[in-house]
């Protein structure tokens, strides 16, 4: 491990995980954003408390009576604010694709509509923001009892993805590491257990990919796998098992084989770990910042921050 990545690790291990990614971003341009229905507090209050902060330029999306009255709710001024207009949250989803595909806003902030609803026209092969690389969400999570940022993915979009699309989701996530300047990731691509077994299918994918990794399909990171999440994230599970690799016990990212054991992994984390942290969807023309609907405000700006580092990495 290079002395780059010992000391940002240390930088953001050591002060509040929040507070250092709001640090990196200061003082790029703030983000012209895009926020989808924002009609309820968390999401409404979440893109202004990111305006504030000089991450974003937000242009509201959605019905004007509904977001005005929420803005009243809140006591917020909107006047200065662009408003657009649309009849229900359908609409508000693909009118923020169009001004994104058309390069009048540089990222999406989902507001109170499900995920599906967003992602529907963001898919779209003719209109949608599609790229050469599969869509991927990550989150980037402060877990109170591991030394340092620990990356999770994917949690949110892809439901039992296939082996070229694992690859695009490790790359999507190594490329977003590098982008907040964190040096080389250690990947540990998860499964139940830490050996090759054909009686579970992710983990002939965790050694596919690796070897992909040798080869040069995938780069920037150094991955290790099949590896149960405790042989991951746990020096002494992974001494005891007989592990010996530089992810082993010290993994940076996570690589879930599917939606359902990433999105419990996250939830794990999140209520009975007190784990904090960003959300963001990468491998679109934007990106995408991708919440729950109970996220609070304060998930929503620290995951606007994680989007203007990702923006401005690829278009300084």
């Amino acid at each position: 491990m290079n002395d780059t990545k010992n000391t940002t690790a240390e930088t953001a291990s050591n002060h509040h995980f929040e507070q250092w990614l709001m640090d990196k971003a200061h003082g790029l341009a703030p983000l012209r954003v895009a926020v989808v229905h924002p009609v309820d507090n968390f999401s409404f209050m979440g893109a202004i408390e990111a305006a504030k902060a000089g991450i974003i330029i937000p242009v509201l999306v959605g019905p004007e009576n509904k977001i005005r009255a929420v803005a009243e709710e809140n006591h917020v001024d909107i006047s200065g604010i662009e408003l657009v207009a649309t009849p229900h949250s359908h609409a508000a989803a693909e009118t923020c694709v169009a001004m994104a595909a058309e390069g009048k806003v540089e990222a999406l902030m989902k507001g109170k509509l499900s995920t599906d609803e967003l992602m529907l026209p963001i898919v779209d092969k003719l209109k949608g923001l599609r790229t050469g690389r599969r869509m991927s969400h990550v989150f980037v999570l402060n877990v109170p009892r591991y030394p340092k940022p620990l990356f999770l993915t994917d949690a949110a979009i892809n439901i039992n993805p296939n082996l070229m699309e694992k690859k695009d989701i490790v790359q999507n996530a190594i490329d977003l590491f590098h982008a907040l300047g964190m040096g080389i990731p250690k990947v540990a691509v998860l499964s139940a257990v830490e050996y090759v077994t054909e009686k579970i299918p992710s983990t002939l994918d965790a050694t596919a990919l690796c070897k992909m990794a040798e080869r040069g399909q995938i780069t920037g990171g150094i991955l290790d796998g099949p590896l149960a999440f405790d042989n991951a994230i746990s020096k002494e599970a992974a001494e005891i098992k007989g592990l010996h690799s530089e992810v082993a016990g010290n993994a940076d990212i996570l690589v879930a084989p599917d939606i359902e054991s990433g999105n419990i992994l996250y939830k794990e984390l999140r209520y009975f770990s007190g784990a904090q942290g960003a959300g963001i969807v990468l491998g679109a023309k934007v990106p995408i910042i991708l919440t729950s609907r109970a996220g609070d405000a304060e998930n929503r700006v620290v995951s606007s921050a994680l989007a203007l580092l990702s923006a401005r990495k690829r278009h300084p």
